[in-house]
């Protein structure tokens, strides 16, 4: 499920998000329909609430309203419609994304912080992963999260045209990577069927349907047949075997990335700060 940001009346958005024409902000009483405590932000909360608890296909302006005891009516004098409210939840979540790091030492670091800061903001509210990045919300925390990530990037020392690719293949990892682990998590729920169980009941069955598959896949078998799975940390809990899989591919491709981005300075003759 993908939904797209900036649906509802672009002013009347964008005025929201910077709260230039919010009912409460302007010292207006809202009409006899809404009692007096509701407001722009206890209904944006109250849709993230629902949002994070049951995911995106659950979030209607009538969920948000019974949460809240109202009606969805109620709801419509300060948020015109589910457009406008998707932007406001949007950007309001990425006010948890920390903005202050480091950026006197090794960027390096900085960036690997702010990489794991990003999966686990994605992880604490996956909904977010499903609203398209082709249209922006441009709303104040949103680019808060971008200027960070460009003052982190500032110190390789590149110049501006690389830092921006930089920036979206380092925001689509991040984004990538949490799709993969919230999806993991999803798994068992949704299908009733652990991965361990999964996959023995499918991999047991290559060799029966495909008694060749080695022959046809020599340079994959090679690979398995190298790689020797990392036993579970005890400190990891009951994390399922595809979330630990996806995790160490993060910091694997995490590392790769960081390794490039290097390689790029020592390219351009920049000092790594």
């Amino acid at each position: 499920m993908v939904v797209f940001a900036g649906q509802g009346d672009a002013r009347r958005s964008m005025s929201l998000l910077w709260r230039a024409d919010r009912p409460e902000q302007q010292g207006r009483r809202p009409g006899p329909g809404p009692r007096p405590g509701l407001s722009v932000d206890a209904i944006v909360n109250a849709a993230i609430a629902v949002a994070d608890e049951d995911g995106m296909a659950a979030l209607s302006m009538r969920a948000v309203g019974e949460r809240l005891g109202r009606t969805a009516m109620a709801l419509y004098t300060y948020v015109p419609s589910k457009g406008e409210l998707l932007d406001l939840m949007y950007d309001a979540v990425h006010a948890e994304l920390p903005t202050e790091y480091d950026d006197t030492g090794d960027w390096r670091a900085g960036l690997t912080d702010w990489a794991r800061d990003g999966l686990e903001f994605h992880l604490r509210h996956p909904w977010v992963l499903q609203v398209s990045q082709a249209r922006p919300v441009l709303g104040p925390h949103e680019y808060a999260g971008l200027d960070t990530l460009v003052r982190l990037l500032n110190a390789t020392g590149l110049e501006a045209h690389s830092l921006r690719r930089l920036v979206g293949t380092l925001s689509h990892f991040v984004r990538g990577c949490a799709g993969t682990v919230a999806e993991a998590r999803q798994a068992a729920t949704v299908t009733g069927e652990s991965d361990e169980e999964w996959w023995f009941a499918r991999s047991a069955l290559l060799g029966e349907v495909a008694p060749d598959f080695a022959e046809r896949y020599p340079s994959l078998v090679a690979m398995e047949t190298g790689s020797t799975p990392r036993p579970p940390d005890p400190g990891e809990g009951t994390v399922p075997y595809l979330e630990r899989e996806a995790r160490e591919t993060f910091d694997a491709g995490l590392g790769v990335l960081l390794d490039g981005i290097e390689a790029a300075v020592r390219r351009a003759g920049t000092p790594r700060t």
